[in-house]
């Protein structure tokens, strides 16, 4: 069973590899539109920590929190989100190949759908945004004040990798829902970019019964406020234990593998168009 699976992994994995790389080989052949395209990527994104900074040209601090601390809640986010976008944000059009019948053309090759589905299209212009959201990670930890611990310097890539793995997982589990909705990508963008959006602000902003759902429902604040708390020495919130800091890769593990079972079950729902 396990031999089973590695050998499943590694074909997913080529097959990925081999679908993106023609992606990219085409989006290399014209170079000025994919630097044009990246940097246009790049000023978007930024526009959302713009209006952050200018929230802060009227308040000293949001929530309680200091624009560093809220820049490097943003970083996190921003970074992780940026590297699942780059990964298989192309997830979204599942609905529309579903819709058309077009999904048919990835059954009958002889690779794994999920990879063919998560490479295609793959968008080497998403590298604006995760190259925004290191930056300004990379300038919030620049002027924050932190007792810096091996502790807290090993939770911070720990908390990217994890980060990229849950949204990995809802892009993926939102997929496997567009197999029974057909049209639900505006459905799955709530809760991908809408999840990133949520976690660029202070949890302290927020209602109790909305931290609760992004904790124990859809786990998004494993993400970064858990892991950011821990780092900027902040009051979790509601009143976890210390430990919950360093819980955001199993939590990870378990929302891939969750999202895996999704996807099986969503792609058995199938029926070709007939067309």
């Amino acid at each position: 069973m396990a031999e089973d699976t590695v050998v499943r992994l590694r074909e997913g994995v080529r097959a990925y590899r081999l679908v993106a790389g023609m992606w990219l080989r085409s989006t290399m052949a014209y170079r000025a539109s994919f630097a044009m395209t990246a940097f246009g990527n790049f000023a978007a994104t930024s526009f959302d920590f713009v209006a952050i900074m200018l929230m802060f040209s009227r308040v000293g601090r949001l929530g309680g929190w200091t624009l560093p601390e809220v820049a490097f809640l943003y970083g996190l986010s921003g970074l992780a989100f940026g590297l699942a976008d780059l990964a298989i944000g192309s997830m979204d059009r599942l609905g529309r190949r579903v819709r058309d019948g077009t999904l048919d053309t990835l059954l009958v090759r002889p690779a794994p759908v999920l990879a063919q589905v998560a490479a295609d299209k793959f968008a080497l212009r998403r590298l604006g945004r995760v190259t925004q959201g290191a930056l300004v990670l990379g300038w919030s930890l620049s002027r924050l004040d932190v007792d810096w611990t091996a502790a807290k310097l090993l939770l911070l890539p720990l908390t990217v990798v994890s980060g990229f793995g849950i949204f990995c997982a809802v892009f993926v589990a939102g997929a496997a829902f567009q197999f029974v909705a057909q049209d639900a990508s505006e459905v799955q963008n709530a809760f991908t970019y809408g999840g990133t959006t949520l976690l660029q602000y202070p949890p302290t902003i927020f209602g109790r019964e909305l931290v609760r759902g992004v904790t124990f429902v859809l786990p998004l604040a494993f993400v970064n406020w858990l892991p950011a708390c821990y780092v900027l020495g902040r009051p979790y919130p509601l009143r976890l234990p210390e430990w919950v800091a360093f819980a955001p890769l199993p939590v990870a593990v378990v929302c891939c593998a969750l999202a895996g079972l999704a996807w099986r079950a969503g792609l058995r729902t199938y029926r070709s168009t007939g067309s």
